[in-house]
């Protein structure tokens, strides 16, 4: 997930400006988006809305209803089953990656503060489940997936706000964490990455994929009955800003299109998407074969042969 910068001389111009746009990304090819065989025969993009700064952070309720963030702009939006897309929150703590948990409420990483946050669907209160890690201030936590016993794994790169007082982290490395389920006391499940960013797991809680989008490679990992991570395999030498899984065990990268891999590694193609910059994705509708993809400016629906896991 990217951060931004606003310059002195254009104040409501956006530059965005992560190191993962200086690293080789697939570029995406030219024809029909129906050319990857998880996308389904004949099936389009579609242009949602072209209305926002930059869109991040996609997550889907039991319903299918898609919720995703316009970080810069501070808001929560929400596209649901029947195609209505409404400001599901305002003033939402600078909230980046989004994920539903079990009872319905959006955990978000909150960047304003550098927290997690349980966000109520219903009256939008807001429960602060994390804003520290041993007395410090996090980095910017960024991206996040719950596995299925309910912790937190999250990702904690640092990238600068122009609405941050501070110039530089209070914490030396940019790692990932592990919050378990009814704690604050987070773990470092891995501090070695260059600058940790997409994050998802696989339904049975059994690995972890993550980016370290600087070093422009994606990991995964075996997770252990206590939240720690061994095992650590390179699964493909790109890196991502967000990401997701379907039911096929298929991971799909973002960046330049979306990049779809088999669960071996094997490069399925890439969808191509008329945006700068695709930041994440998930699949949402009632069936969950809908994916949805958000985009700078932009959000796209795609239908799909496959459906999604979240």
């Amino acid at each position: 997930m990217h951060t931004y910068c606003r310059t002195a001389l254009q104040t409501a111009a956006i530059c965005f400006s992560t190191l993962s746009l200086a690293v080789a990304q697939p570029s995406a090819p030219a024809g029909r988006v129906d050319s990857v065989r998880v996308v389904a025969p004949g099936a389009t993009l579609t242009q949602v809305s072209n209305q926002f700064t930059f869109t991040e952070g996609p997550t889907v309720d039991r319903a299918g209803n898609v919720y995703f963030t316009d970080q810069p702009n501070d808001k929560i939006w929400k596209y649901d089953v029947g195609g209505t897309l409404s400001v599901f929150m305002d003033k939402t703590g600078r909230s980046n990656g989004l994920y539903m948990d079990k009872q319905g409420n959006i955990i978000a990483c909150a960047d304003d503060k550098n927290e997690l946050w349980a966000i109520n669907p219903t009256n939008k209160s807001v429960t602060v489940l994390l804003n520290d890690y041993q007395g410090k201030r996090l980095n910017g936590p960024n991206d996040l997936w719950l596995e299925p016993k309910g912790g937190i794994f999250f990702t904690d790169p640092y990238y600068q706000r122009n609405y941050w007082t501070r110039k530089e982290p209070d914490l030396k490395k940019q790692s990932v964490y592990y919050l378990p389920k009814g704690t604050k006391q987070p773990v470092v499940a891995d501090s070695t990455l260059q600058q940790p960013n997409g994050i998802v797991g696989t339904p049975d809680g059994k690995y972890l994929y993550v980016a370290d989008i600087r070093a422009n490679k994606t990991y995964k990992y075996q997770i252990n009955p206590d939240g720690s991570l061994t095992n650590r395999q390179l699964f493909v030498e790109q890196g991502s800003d967000g990401m997701t899984l379907d039911a096929e065990g298929n991971l799909y990268l973002t960046g330049r299109g979306v990049t779809v891999y088999d669960p071996t590694g094997k490069k399925l193609g890439n969808i191509p998407v008329p945006s700068r910059w695709v930041g994440n994705l998930c699949f949402g509708g009632k069936d969950r074969r809908t994916l949805f993809i958000t985009a700078s400016e932009s959000v796209y629906t795609l239908p799909m042969r496959v459906k999604g896991v979240e």
